[in-house]
């Protein structure tokens, strides 16, 4: 391992010990700042089709692995992953035991809030030739790490944590925009591009998925014609528009089915299938099991 590896592993070890002794049990953990959560497992996980929303996480022990596509992305201690829209994918954790256990940091983010920094901040114009990543992994640095620590610390002090909040969650979307994520997330901000306007489709399918959608209404949105509306989207997220609807609505059914204990005839009907032999083989082949057993699986991994 080189010396600047070394480093960035150092820089997260006081916050890795910090976070593990948050809970020592296994699991997804919620935090009286809302927008953080905490993330501890045991044992290395299976690969699971999940929705990463616009978030920071940052890895401070262990190791993961995200498939996009035909992309895998490993990301290990020592780094941070920045997800700039919802955005389906496959993960699993890779290195994870009892006595080293995986940990990470979670902090989603909030567009609006990037948007306003980055206008107050003034950046250049990007060119053209940026490409954009929607899901973008890079080694911290001791500044993001500070302000990750000083809102972690935050869940300990009542009297501070109302005022103090928002003034280091914008530090570190600040933290972001000048950081090696910067490009992606600069792109995101800049009015008028064409990620802007697919991400804000993206949010309103969010909120309007079990509706009937056609195209042409979503390119209508985006202020595009239909088959520039499928390019920009395809090379915006990976996938069609068709296909990240089908993903919302099943990632929803599986959580409805997950939490609230919904069977697959209710789910297939909460989220605007109106055949149920239809759902599940749509269910089958996106998540490697039919329902039933696939929400099995999932309570077994609890």
């Amino acid at each position: 391992m080189s010396m600047v590896e070394n480093n960035h592993l150092d820089l997260v070890k006081p916050l890795a010990q910090k976070v593990s002794l948050f809970s020592k049990k296994p699991g997804d953990h919620k935090s009286l700042i809302p927008e953080l959560t905490m993330h501890i497992r045991n044992t290395p996980t299976e690969p699971l089709h999940c929705i990463y929303t616009l978030s920071l996480a940052v890895i401070l022990q262990g190791a993961k692995i995200l498939s996009i596509e035909d992309k895998v992305l490993p990301c290990s201690a020592g780094q941070s992953m920045l997800t700039t829209f919802d955005l389906p994918l496959v993960s699993h954790v890779s290195e994870a035991n009892r006595h080293q256990p995986f940990v990470a940091m979670l902090l989603k983010l909030d567009y609006n809030m990037i948007l306003r920094t980055a206008a107050e901040l003034n950046f250049p114009k990007q060119t053209s030739s940026t490409i954009f990543e929607p899901l973008s992994i890079h080694n911290v640095d001791s500044g993001l790490v500070d302000a990750l620590n000083r809102l972690f610390e935050l869940e300990y002090n009542d009297a501070l944590r109302d005022s103090l909040l928002p003034l280091i969650e914008k530090e570190v979307v600040i933290r972001l925009l000048q950081g090696p994520h910067g490009p992606h997330l600069r792109k995101l901000a800049l009015e008028g591009s064409p990620s802007s306007h697919i991400v804000r489709v993206i949010s309103w399918l969010k909120q309007n998925f079990m509706r009937p959608i056609h195209i042409d209404q979503l390119a209508e949105q985006a202020h595009m014609s239909a088959s520039s509306f499928r390019q920009h989207f395809k090379s915006i997220t990976g996938t069609s528009p068709l296909q990240y609807l089908k993903t919302l609505r099943l990632q929803e059914a599986r959580d409805q089915m997950f939490i609230n204990g919904l069977d697959a005839n209710q789910a297939s009907g909460v989220v605007g299938y109106e055949s149920p032999s239809q759902f599940s083989r749509e269910y089958s082949r996106l998540f490697g099991l039919p329902p039933q057993k696939d929400v099995q699986r999932l309570k077994q991994q609890v």
